[in-house]
């Protein structure tokens, strides 16, 4: 006989301590159940010491999970509004997002979240352990929602909230590719040319005897570079990827990549519009969630990548931290559409302002896929100026010393 220390749940919500005496642990769960609990976790002592010094080292490092993409979140969030809004309690609803989710991250999570609330912990403070998972909204909307009373509610607030933002990601998103896929073709189709075209007419050129034009020249020497220093072209690459990440990474070269692009005329627009649709949203999410003013700029703020405009709406949050009244700061940053400016300050004078901050992110989407409409008709026709260009050049640095000899004859 060996004795089992035991957490468990009466009635569904009353955490319970206990220890019970039994020859194995399927034993002591069935004298657990006998009581009228329900075992959540069940623990043999006599191996418990040997274990309590790896146990205390995992406890100060902290679970290694990984961050929850924006779909999981949708998923998580789904699940538990779901389960939340039908009156099943929290930790039930994680038991069974951790036997049933089909997202292995999401199955980890959902224990860790489950152990710590069992420990004692609440639903907030139990997710505010794991800001590099969840992130600082959700915590911050979490414990909003919490310490209204209305935890549903707000749970069914963000998963409207991610399904804009994943809205919003894949219009800007869709609107790239196009261009992108476009230039990797080109890149594509000048490097066969250049490697396998070229170099193919090169005895050809030779035997003419009259000097090759400047542009045969170049693509000749490049076609043979490439060809025998083949292994430079997936260096190239490969550089070419590591330098774009870095300009997404490093804070001083993407600050100055954030200042250009909002130089950049209907680009600007698009960078804009998608980072202030998401602003506003979690804005009029958080302060329907009875969230400070103060707090849900800096909140909504958290969502903002471009450097300029974070910059901006954290001068305007110290403005409204002074006195001065929402409309008033966000003004000042002179980025705002004047038409979100003028119902936020209709909101702010009615007491309407969680209602009309919804009418604005519903305004800031019309926007942004008006934007999105107008980019995308206008890259057709830069693309297709582009390639002509690429198509050009190639076409007359080939048949150039051709017309060269014919006019000789």
């Amino acid at each position: 006989m060996a004795f089992f220390s035991y957490t468990a749940l009466k009635d569904n919500k009353n955490i319970v301590k206990g220890r019970v005496e039994a020859d194995n642990i399927r034993e002591a769960r069935e004298a657990i159940r006998k009581q009228g609990l329900l075992p959540t976790r069940v623990v043999d002592e006599s191996n418990q010491a040997n274990k309590n010094s790896n146990v205390n080292k995992s406890r100060a490092r902290g679970p290694q999970l990984p961050v929850l993409s924006l779909k999981d979140k949708i998923d998580f969030t789904q699940t538990l509004q779901t389960l939340s809004s039908t009156g099943i309690p929290i930790i039930e609803s994680l038991v069974f997002l951790e036997n049933n989710a089909e997202s292995k991250k999401i199955r980890n999570i959902s224990y860790e979240l489950r152990r710590n609330i069992i420990a004692g912990s609440t639903l907030a403070e139990t997710v505010e352990k794991f800001k590099r998972v969840f992130g600082r909204v959700f915590i911050g909307l979490v414990k909003a929602g919490e310490d209204s009373g209305e935890l549903d509610k707000t749970l069914e607030r963000m998963l409207h909230l991610f399904k804009k933002q994943d809205a919003t990601k894949a219009k800007v998103v869709g609107a790239l590719i196009y261009p992108v896929f476009v230039i990797l073709i080109a890149i594509l189709v000048v490097i066969v040319m250049l490697v396998f075209v070229f170099p193919a007419f090169q005895d050809m050129f030779s035997s003419l005897g009259a000097e090759l034009p400047v542009a045969t020249r170049i693509c000749i020497n490049m076609g043979t570079f490439m060809k025998q220093f083949w292994y430079c072209i997936p260096v190239f690459f490969a550089l070419l990827i590591f330098g774009i990440r870095q300009m997404f990474v490093v804070p001083v070269i993407k600050r100055q990549l954030d200042k250009f692009v909002l130089k950049v005329p209907l680009l600007d627009k698009l960078i804009e519009f998608s980072n202030f649709s998401n602003f506003i949203a979690v804005m009029q999410v958080a302060y329907d969630a009875g969230i400070p003013i103060i707090d849900c700029l800096y909140l909504a703020n958290l969502t903002i990548d471009n450097f300029i405009l974070k910059d901006a709406i954290i001068k305007a949050a110290s403005k409204v931290q002074q006195g001065t009244h929402l409309s008033v700061a966000l003004r000042s940053t002179d980025k705002i559409p004047p038409m979100v400016l003028f119902m936020i300050a209709t909101g702010e004078q009615s007491g309407r302002l969680g209602e009309l901050l919804y009418h604005c992110a519903e305004y800031i989407d019309r926007k942004l896929d008006a934007v999105i409409d107008t980019f995308t008709k206008m890259m057709e026709p830069i693309m297709l100026i582009v390639i002509g260009g690429i198509v050009l050049f190639l076409a007359l640095a080939l048949y150039m010393p051709l017309f060269g000899l014919y006019s000789n004859i």
